[in-house]
């Protein structure tokens, strides 16, 4: 049968049905044009991005305001965001704004005095409800770049108090954001179901873009994926698209809708997400409530008759910006292989699993799948090596709750056990994942499928001082400190013998920054600084460095 059309070919429109209400519930947190580098929903490695990320210019201690009248309930400071406030508003509402470069000042030396008491820079304080009234407006800390940020910017959760579930911001704001840019897709995946369907007679996933002209023969039960971006104006970014939509043959098969999701859904990313693909049908496992559907097969498509299907997506942003693809797929007859379900490879989504080779064992809980999987699992033997190299699956597969691993030792170089850990194999290197020593074992918890080993670490962290004569001009000791192997496992620093806070401002920095405090650093003499380092094998670093302030 000869297709009428071209096998792929691109609807566009743009449509804008409101989403966006004209009365407000939020203010702008910070004067100026707004546009964003991450959306809400957005997809991440291992969770849901949970808010807004507003950009700020490239500048830091911008005012961030208060988007309405409420309080402020509790203040945090913590590696991964920095400082953070959280402001429970009196409309049925909660943000959080993560990282923040400074707090207002009542807070700031509040945060100080837990930090010194607790010797530890994560804390946080929790006011008494209505202890820290604030108007709409009124500022509530400065905008910067802290923790796990790739530029200045604030990031706004906001969640809804009565169901405590993270929100899309955007239609809070009404209509002060502009967007008339629709989400545009990159890519198509076609994925045939285990032991169940084929795609161009291959049991593994297929992909394909919107301009391909290529005949896709497919047979038996397939998911399709799309892999899609939104686009706001004044930005470049990459954002998540809020509603995505699959039409077969004109029947609503499947929908998403990505506006709301609790903290413990957010992991679940990797039942939807695959290689950046959006599923459009739901895997066993699935418990997010964001995703319908509507053909009595969770979404999944039967090839079964000797003729075209056609494959029709919407994808639309929060602002009704709306594109159309459509693209056929063509029934042909072909071979499913059977798949051997009885195989040691082969587990189930719903049972502990175990695997176990030589030298090796890792128990799956049940759930750690969202559905049922055959591992292509190898082992790769070293007589020589400390342990041998085992390929558990050939793809990084996320689990979604964690699976003991344990390798044994062959040979051991170094007496001392406390070196050895286990390490995924990457592109650049052994990455640790940290394992305890037992009866010949390294133990240890695995998030990923993949291919592990036993390394083996006994070199120290390297601390180095930067800038040391501006110490006491800035107020600020600087110090690089890193470690290539099983990285920092925790420090300490003390000057006089004293305690202080010792921080790493941004996580993608390796400079760590100790502010020198009036209050508890003594001005006007020379001090002695003292840094401790050890990282995840505790191998130690002690450096001493005299200085005046």
């Amino acid at each position: 049968m000869k297709l009428l059309f071209p096998f792929f070919f691109f609807l566009f429109a743009i449509t804008a049905y409101g989403q966006q209400t004209d009365s407000p519930v939020f203010k702008p947190p910070f004067s100026g044009p707004l546009s964003f580098s991450g959306n809400f929903g957005e997809i991440r490695a291992t969770h849901f991005h949970g808010g807004l990320d507003f950009r700020t210019g490239g500048a830091i201690n911008i005012p961030i305001r208060a988007l309405g009248d409420g309080y402020i309930s509790k203040v945090r400071v913590n590696n991964g965001s920095g400082y953070i406030v959280e402001v429970t508003y009196d409309n049925g509402y909660r943000t959080i704004n993560r990282h923040l470069e400074g707090l207002l000042p009542p807070f700031k030396a509040i945060i100080d005095s837990i930090q010194y008491q607790q010797e530890s820079y994560e804390v946080e304080f929790t006011p008494e409800p209505d202890q820290y009234r604030v108007k709409t407006g009124e500022s509530i800390g400065l905008s910067g770049n802290r923790g796990y940020s790739f530029g200045p910017h604030l990031h706004l959760d906001v969640i809804e108090t009565e169901t405590d579930e993270y929100v899309d911001p955007v239609p809070l704001f009404g209509n002060i954001i502009t967007d008339n840019i629709a989400p545009k897709a990159f890519g198509f995946m076609l994925i045939p179901q285990l032991g169940k369907g084929v795609v161009d007679r291959k049991t593994v996933p297929q992909t394909y873009t919107p301009d391909d002209k290529k005949v896709i023969k497919a047979w038996g039960e397939i998911g399709a994926a799309v892999k899609a971006y939104d686009f706001m104006n004044g930005s470049q970014n990459r954002c998540g698209v809020h509603t995505v939509e699959l039409r077969v043959d004109d029947s609503l098969f499947y929908r998403s809708i990505i506006d709301r999701f609790t903290y413990e859904e957010s992991r679940q990313v990797n039942t939807w997400s695959q290689n950046g693909y959006m599923k459009s049908f739901i895997t066993p496992g699935n418990e997010l409530q964001m995703f319908d559907a509507f053909n009595g097969n969770n979404g999944l498509i039967t090839i079964d008759e000797e003729r075209d299907y056609t494959l029709h997506y919407t994808l639309t942003d929060v602002s009704g910006n709306q594109s159309e693809y459509k693209f056929k797929v063509r029934g042909e007859k072909q071979n499913i292989p059977e798949i051997n379900t009885g195989s040691k490879s082969y587990f189930r989504w719903n049972k502990v699993n175990h695997l176990n080779e030589p030298g090796m064992s890792v128990v799956f809980p049940k759930g750690a799948f969202h559905e049922d999987i055959l591992l292509l699992n190898q082992v790769k033997p070293d007589s020589n090596a400390i342990a041998y190299t085992y390929q558990l699956h050939n793809k990084a597969v996320s689990l979604f709750k964690p699976a003991v691993l344990q390798i044994g030792l062959r040979n051991m170089p170094v007496s001392d056990t406390s070196k050895y850990f286990i390490g995924r194999v990457t592109n650049k290197g052994l990455s640790s994942v940290g394992g305890v020593y037992e009866d010949g074992f390294i133990k240890a918890n695995i998030r990923t499928l993949g291919t592990y080993t036993i390394g083996i670490d006994t070199v120290p962290p390297k601390v180095a001082t930067v800038n040391r004569e501006s110490w006491a001009k800035n107020g600020k000791i600087v110090l690089s400190i890193s470690d290539n192997q099983t990285g920092i496992s925790n420090h300490r620093a003390t000057i006089d013998g004293k305690y202080v806070v010792l921080y790493r401002p941004n996580m993608m920095q390796s400079q760590y920054i100790c502010d020198l405090n009036p209050k508890y650093i003594e001005k006007g003499k020379k001090h002695l600084l003292e840094v401790t380092v050890v990282d995840g094998c505790g191998n130690e670093t002690i450096v001493s460095e005299t200085f005046f302030w």
